[in-house]
């Protein structure tokens, strides 16, 4: 009997980083699995099964351009987050998306995950998934910054206020407050200028490129 064909997918995000760390994730499972296109700050082109939008720095909920990201083929979108709002998770299913998957998942629940959606089924986050280690890359992981603190620095890098950036991650402004101070002290700076030009510097500027694998 023929094997069954590898799903296709293509991971998006702005920065190379965080895109090439989800693509390590599922390399192990290469079999079942098939990374075929990494974009970062570019629409998909490759007509791929599954698409897998990783919300790091990105606008979430409402935000999200799925028809843009889906553009003319038949792919179903997966949001890949560990903001597991949920009035985000259900806002961004009922627009289209056909997945939402916890950054706290294991890479082989990752992978169940678009196996399902692959088969025409719909993925939610069971219970509180957002427990656990954060999966994936991300800059600034090199000098101690969360995940969470690292996306915060990234919509600084951007230019968001501490409202927008509240808004943008479905958190409250204190909150937002608690991880601008926990991830200046760690950057060593002390000013909003600072973080800026850190940022710059370490890899917070969103990147634009396109990995395609021909092979498939």
């Amino acid at each position: 009997m023929p094997s069954t064909p590898p799903i296709t997918v293509a991971i998006v995000n702005d920065y190379e980083l965080v895109v090439a760390g989800v693509a390590s994730l599922l390399e192990p499972f290469s079999d079942r699995v098939a990374v075929v296109e990494l974009d970062s700050g570019l629409p998909v082109v490759s007509d791929v099964d599954v698409i897998l939008y990783d919300t790091f720095g990105q606008v979430q909920g409402d935000g999200v351009d799925l028809d843009g990201l889906v553009r003319d083929g038949h792919a179903k979108v997966i949001v890949f987050s560990w903001n597991l709002h949920p009035e985000l998770v259900e806002n961004t299913l009922a627009r289209g998306a056909r997945g939402y998957l916890s950054k706290a998942m294991s890479a082989e629940e990752i992978v169940v995950g678009i196996e399902e959606v692959h088969r025409g089924g719909t993925v939610a986050p069971v219970g509180d998934s957002s427990l656990g280690t954060e999966r994936g890359e991300w800059p600034g992981r090199d000098v101690g910054l969360s995940a969470r603190e690292a996306e915060v620095v990234a919509l600084i890098t951007q230019g968001l206020s501490n409202r927008e950036i509240a808004e943008r991650t479905y958190l409250s402004i204190n909150s937002v407050k608690t991880y601008i101070r926990t991830a200046y002290r760690k950057m060593g700076v002390e000013r909003r200028a600072q973080a800026v030009l850190w940022g710059i510097a370490h890899g917070f500027e969103p990147d634009r490129l396109r990995v395609v694998d021909n092979r498939r």
